[in-house]
């Protein structure tokens, strides 16, 4: 809030006339609307007893703050963009320049004064004027610079954008330095510079790199939520989740052995004997492919190396030890189905 915003806020709340005010501070009334309404300033040497008066501190009466509120900070976008619509490109933002220059601290508002301008230039068709672009810039530098690891991360996925459009890929490929390496973006944000820069393969390679990290992570999260759902005896949930184990293992190529694994532990646990005994077979036919996914077309340019036969046959060895736990497989000790299968 400007100054007279402020004393005529904190005057109102004291149940103050301006009449009332003006005889404390030794002034006109006339004086006191004059500073309420923004058309005069009062004398510095009244600002310490104005705020004593108004029972508030002189960085209060000045506005001064580190940093706006979310909601502040909400309520200055709503308005430069209810500006954009109304008012030509430069007006607001001049406007947008002044007011950024009231809250130099505020990181969270140059980034988004910064994307909000720079969206409009394309948006409006505005040319790149140098003066526009170099002021974008240097507020994407500012935010670039911040302490806090997340508005680093907004302004270097902001800067790399600024950059690709330009076609300055070494500079699109430094501002992905400041992006987390356990960020997913970086990842794919370098697949599509190199795409940009004409090197297939290892765009390729990114890519790929990218969609067998996330198999993982969606498998472990799903799994995460089947155990909760098995915790909480919640069976048909438990059956839907599996099953989804089981559709991902296949859309991502990874062979029968993990499409299998998904679904026996809940089999076990509902002694569903035929299912056991199916899922067991597949699990051990599948262990000869379990490298398999390493030859998919969806990882061609990862480059992994074969899989060591003897680990598949202590893979295999290890299985059967697991099948023959008597008190886990109890519903199946007179199969003799199982029994060739653990090799009991």
């Amino acid at each position: 809030m400007q100054l007279g915003e402020v004393i005529r806020k904190y005057r109102k709340d004291k149940n103050m006339t301006q009449e009332e005010m003006a005889g404390r501070l030794g002034v006109t009334a006339p004086a006191v609307n004059k500073w309420e309404n923004g058309n005069s300033f009062p004398d510095i040497t009244l600002l310490a007893p104005i705020a004593r008066l108004l029972g508030i501190s002189l960085d209060t009466l000045l506005s001064f703050r580190e940093e706006l509120t979310e909601k502040e900070i909400a309520q200055i976008v709503r308005e430069v963009d209810r500006r954009l619509r109304e008012e030509t490109y430069d007006e607001v933002f001049r406007q947008v320049k002044k007011t950024l220059a009231k809250y130099p601290n505020s990181e969270q508002l140059a980034w988004q004064m910064a994307v909000i301008l720079d969206a409009q230039r394309g948006i409006q068709g505005i040319s790149d004027t140098e003066e526009y672009e170099s002021y974008i810039y240097s507020l994407y530098l500012r935010v670039l610079k911040s302490n806090d690891e997340t508005m680093r991360g907004r302004a270097a996925d902001s800067l790399f954008a600024f950059h690709m459009r330009k076609k300055e890929y070494e500079k699109a490929q430094e501002a992905l330095t400041y992006l987390s390496e356990q960020n997913p973006e970086r990842k794919r944000k370098q697949a599509q510079l190199y795409t940009e820069m004409g090197r297939i393969q290892e765009a390729y390679k990114a890519y790929e790199e990218l969609l067998f990290a996330n198999y993982q992570i969606i498998d472990m999260t799903i799994s995460g939520m089947y155990m909760l759902a098995v915790k909480e005896q919640d069976l048909e949930k438990a059956h839907m989740l599996a099953d989804k184990q089981s559709m991902m293992a296949r859309c991502f190529d990874m062979g029968r052995y993990y499409e299998s694994t998904n679904k026996f532990d809940l089999a076990v646990l509902e002694k569903d004997a035929t299912t056991v005994l199916t899922l067991m077979e597949e699990m051990l036919s599948g262990i000869g492919q379990i490298g398999s996914w390493t030859r998919s077309p969806l990882y061609e340019h990862m480059g992994f190396k074969e899989v060591d036969p003897n680990f598949l046959e202590k893979m295999e060895e290890n299985l059967r030890n697991c099948f023959r736990d008597e008190e886990k497989f109890d519903f199946l000790k007179d199969d003799e189905r199982w029994r060739k299968l653990a090799g009991c």
